[in-house]
């Protein structure tokens, strides 16, 4: 009972969080390193894979894909993290620097939870 509840908060955790990068774009535009090439870009698709990757865990048919394609997300924006707990600040947000170094943890339990909900073998299926 426990992982489709799970199932379901994170896919609706997904599909809002990569909605908000087409409602708040500038939080998302100041967490990218300068050294990335087309932030606006980056930041749509971003946020389209998170929309499709939360939506996809509702799925069974591409329920691994949708969670395989999360993991490499959550892969792909931890320098981002990492970029704005370096510089102490993330633009449009209020929080503080230890708050933002407190927030890198939580790449590693939302990678795990994706883990369980999409890719870890329900030993009760066999």
């Amino acid at each position: 009972m426990l992982r489709p509840v799970a199932r379901w908060l994170l896919a609706l955790f997904f599909v809002a969080a990569g909605a908000n990068h087409f409602l708040r774009p500038e939080i998302y535009l100041g967490m990218m390193p300068p050294s990335l090439p087309w932030p606006a870009a980056l930041n749509r698709i971003a946020g389209v894979a998170e929309m499709l990757g939360g939506a996809g865990l509702l799925v069974p048919r591409v329920r691994r894909f949708a969670g395989w394609g999360l993991v490499a997300l959550l892969i792909a924006v931890f320098p981002a993290n990492v970029h704005v707990a370096l510089a102490g600040k993330m633009p449009g947000t209020g929080f503080s620097p230890l708050t933002l170094w407190l927030r890198l943890p939580f790449q590693a339990a939302f990678l795990a939870a994706v883990w369980w909900v999409a890719l870890a073998r329900d030993d009760r299926r066999r």
